[in-house]
């Protein structure tokens, strides 16, 4: 995998919120907090490199007490709780919503202050932001089908990725964004082309030869095949682009009423966000359509919400999102202040027969 390669080595706190946080134990102890568990969701991966520390160290974060009231010994406490919990998990958690889920319930009679702290501390969603957005409105999780032994996901995903933290200036309008996957998710991973791979190593070599024009070369080769070498807190990451539509919302173009404040509602809810992106299939463009989830909160749905995008019925026929823009249309929120708001997919047709 190329992230044995050496050319992208990441310090210790990417290693733990992108690599593999967790290696197999040398004890061959079958209690052990393994077998290797592997995400791209930091917040998560460091809460698992942690609790593996625990269980060789019996030691917890040395920062953990700025964010939190209890004492060193009562954090050990905590975290010998954490830890059973998640072997006892099945399957163990893997998203941040699950993660803080985990951490509330095993701690639910400990003082709230201290949860939160905890929570705070690995920037994991607030109990409150699992339950509803900002603006009061209740939002909801993807429905897991659960099945003996564990869950899978909603029918029709096709598969599931946890993204980098998105760079707001990358979103093109209010139903659509681009993404960023470490390669060093197993998905990823097993994936690079080799003209990639190799263009990513010879530029590594080029730097450290400090021949900048050579690497900015290869850096343009490997963009060209879709991917990035990727600047984060001073390391470097291959990552790969995914360009996404989000399924079943339709917001007004760039040129039409509300075009504008449906981007800045998109930007607002994803810049700087790693978000989990359940996707559905491909469009015509050659897009993810999927599902976009940050922190806990359903994307499309405060987009519908705030009046912000149209439910596009024509491609999904999901009850609730009928609901949602019902209730937007009621309330006269965002585009429905309009009295006969034009339909972006009636406004595409008409433009691009006169040629716009």
């Amino acid at each position: 995998m190329f992230w044995k390669l050496g050319f992208f080595k990441m310090g210790n706190a990417l290693r733990l919120l992108y690599g593999k946080c967790f290696q197999p134990s040398t004890t061959g102890d079958s209690d052990s907090v393994g077998p290797p568990y592997t995400t791209t969701a930091p917040a998560v991966s460091a809460l698992a490199h942690d609790l593996f520390n625990f269980e060789i160290t019996s030691q917890v974060p040395e920062a953990l007490s700025q964010h939190v009231v209890s004492s060193r010994e009562a954090q050990v406490t905590w975290y010998g709780k954490l830890l059973q919990a998640w072997k006892e998990a099945k399957p163990p958690p893997k998203t941040p919503e699950e993660v803080a889920r985990l951490i509330v319930e095993t701690l639910s009679r400990h003082q709230k202050a201290d949860v939160e702290g905890l929570l705070e501390f690995y920037g994991l969603p607030h109990p409150s932001i699992l339950a509803e957005i900002s603006t009061g409105v209740p939002t909801r999780l993807p429905e897991f089908v659960r099945f003996q032994g564990g869950t899978r996901l909603p029918e029709g995903v096709e598969f599931e990725m946890h993204t980098l933290p998105v760079d707001g200036n990358t979103v093109p309008d209010g139903d659509g964004l681009n993404v960023y996957v470490n390669t060093d998710d197993p998905r990823e991973s097993s994936n690079i082309p080799r003209a990639v791979l190799m263009a990513a190593v010879r530029r590594s070599k080029a730097r450290a030869k400090k021949n900048y024009a050579r690497a900015d070369e290869l850096r343009q080769k490997i963009i060209e095949s879709g991917y990035q070498v990727i600047d984060l807190q001073n390391e470097e990451i291959l990552a790969r682009k995914y360009r996404i539509r989000l399924r079943g919302i339709d917001a007004p173009e760039m040129s039409m009423p509300f075009g504008k404040e449906a981007k800045e509602e998109l930007v607002k809810l994803v810049h700087g966000k790693c978000l989990r992106v359940l996707v559905y299939g491909e469009d015509q463009y050659g897009r993810c359509v999927a599902d976009i989830y940050c922190n806990g909160i359903f994307v499309q749905e405060v987009m519908l919400k705030k009046g912000l995008a149209w439910h596009y019925v024509a491609y999904d026929q999901r009850v609730e999102f009928a609901t949602w823009q019902k209730e937007a249309r009621t309330k006269k929120t965002g585009l429905w202040v309009q009295s006969n708001p034009e339909k972006p997919w009636e406004w595409r047709k008409k433009n691009k027969r006169e040629g716009r």
